[in-house]
């Protein structure tokens, strides 16, 4: 980093903006695909819009390529580094900026954790829908990044479905303030095309996000089967028949020897081959509806128990397993990568089996904890990456298993997005015409392509224009 550009960040963000020992910087090395790693040249975290746009200023003029970072909980390398890079990231912008509780909405700056987003509102009986397994951890401004889903998305959609509004810089520095929300807006949606966007269009400072109103009645049941196949074709089940839970999550029973076996455990069955937790909210009449359409499904396809959960505590620990079961991998391996792919729900069972199969034959450890009602796959497999071998395996098996699930009509991400991860696999979902279109867009956003180069879009020439193809 030369000195001169070092003072002038200095001046904008202080000391305390600035990490610029290695010791520091390597904590920024990757986030949680830790395939690739590169140390950063620089970490800076602005405070605000401001700072962060006089950053960006400085940075571009300077010739510097930029990864923007939330909490790099993201499991794709979208917030990696490459060589030579500066990473700007949204730690300390983390104030909660105005909360509408008459018109459900709230303004966040980016670096808010997305379960602060919940708790601020519950005191005024709301919600934040998106609930992603890290939510503890991950802020809305890597949600946004990536259109972050969880569980409870199966009913209320993911992370675009609740942006509003938003403010972002632009690799130039340039503020775009699409914070004003509107009832049916003409022209382009703005909003709706940055949000997904990996960190290639600009980095997004403040979002003003919807609120739901807290149900009336929520139940939250555990379904108990001696069959994964079984667990499965109860979720296929429910989809036919209109069903509309709040949530629908399996756990297999490698995951539930893991979480039991960890002070995560969430009292799943040990001898069970698989769980499937199944959450309904709505008014009184509504749940106990569903919740007894719910149980005559799963008990017509074999499931030998259904627990109830008895109040709030239970429900909260039934839900900690689950989203916490990642963690508790490290219990299996010291190292795990997590697909993620999404196949349709009549086909679930099937390329359940067929993904693991895959696992299988490599000799790789695998465990299956997904969200069943939106189709989207997490094979977890457990490794060491140390064994250059078995990192090999575990590549291969991931390219495999997006390949089927495409061929097979399904989409290489549900909530984690492409990153570096699936970046080649890109091809095997679209064709050229599509990756060029994709290369236009992000060029009019950025046309330096200095914001988070080589991510998603894959490095190949889409189209022959008569001009050099769009850097990705």
């Amino acid at each position: 980093m030369h000195p001169h550009l070092l003072r002038q960040l200095r001046a904008i963000v202080g000391d305390a903006g600035l990490v610029v020992g290695r010791a520091g910087r390597t904590a920024y090395e990757c986030d949680g695909f830790t395939f690739e790693r590169h140390v950063p040249d620089l970490v800076v975290l602005p405070k605000d819009t401001a700072q962060c746009a006089a950053v960006m200023e400085r940075l571009f003029a300077a010739g510097v390529t930029v990864v923007p970072r939330g909490a790099g909980t993201g499991l794709t390398g979208g917030a990696t580094p490459g060589e030579d890079a500066v990473v700007l990231g949204t730690a300390r912008m983390n104030r909660v900026l105005e909360l509408d509780a008459e018109n459900r909405f709230v303004r966040v700056e980016t670096g808010v954790v997305n379960d602060d987003v919940t708790r601020a509102a519950a005191r005024h009986g709301l919600f934040y829908a998106p609930d992603p397994s890290s939510q503890k951890a991950c802020t809305i401004g890597g949600n946004v990044a990536n259109d972050s889903g969880g569980p409870h998305c199966f009913k209320y959609g993911n992370t675009k479905r609740h942006v509003l509004g938003l403010v972002v810089v632009t690799a130039t520095g340039e503020v775009l303030d699409l914070s004003a929300p509107e009832l049916d807006p003409v022209g382009l949606d703005l909003v709706g095309l940055f949000t997904g966007s990996e960190g290639l269009f600009g980095l997004a400072t403040e979002a003003t996000l919807r609120l739901e109103r807290a149900p009336e009645a929520i139940e939250t049941l555990l379904a108990i089967f001696q069959s994964l196949d079984a667990a499965c074709d109860s979720v296929s089940d429910a989809i036919a028949a209109r069903l509309e839970p709040s949530a629908l999550e399996i756990i297999d029973k490698l995951t539930i020897e893991a979480v039991e076996a960890s002070v995560l455990a969430a009292g799943y069955p040990k001898d069970a081959e698989a769980v499937l937790l199944i959450e309904i909210d709505g008014s009184e009449p509504e749940v106990a509806a569903m919740s007894a359409d719910l149980e005559a499904i799963v008990r017509r396809r074999g499931a030998i128990e259904v627990r109830r959960a008895r109040d709030a505590a239970e429900r909260a620990r039934l839900w900690a397993g689950r989203k916490h079961s990642f963690g508790a991998m490290g219990r299996l391996a010291p190292d795990l990568y997590v697909a993620d792919v999404v196949v349709p729900r009549s086909k679930l069972r099937e390329l359940v089996m067929r993904s693991t199969a895959i696992c299988h034959e490599r000799g790789l450890r695998v465990a299956n904890v997904f969200h069943a009602g939106d189709g989207n796959l997490h094979p977890n497999i457990s490794f060491d990456r140390r064994d250059a071998d078995l990192v090999r395996r575990v590549l291969e098996a991931g390219d495999e298993i997006m390949k089927l699930c495409v061929d097979a009509g399904g989409s290489l991400s549900g909530e984690h997005g492409i990153g570096l991860e699936k970046r080649e696999q890109m091809c095997l979902a679209f064709n050229d015409d599509d990756l060029e279109a994709m290369a236009r867009v992000r060029a009019a956003w950025d046309p330096s392509s200095r914001l988070n180069p080589g991510k998603s879009i894959p490095v190949r020439r889409c189209l022959e224009v008569g001009e050099p193809p769009l850097a990705p």
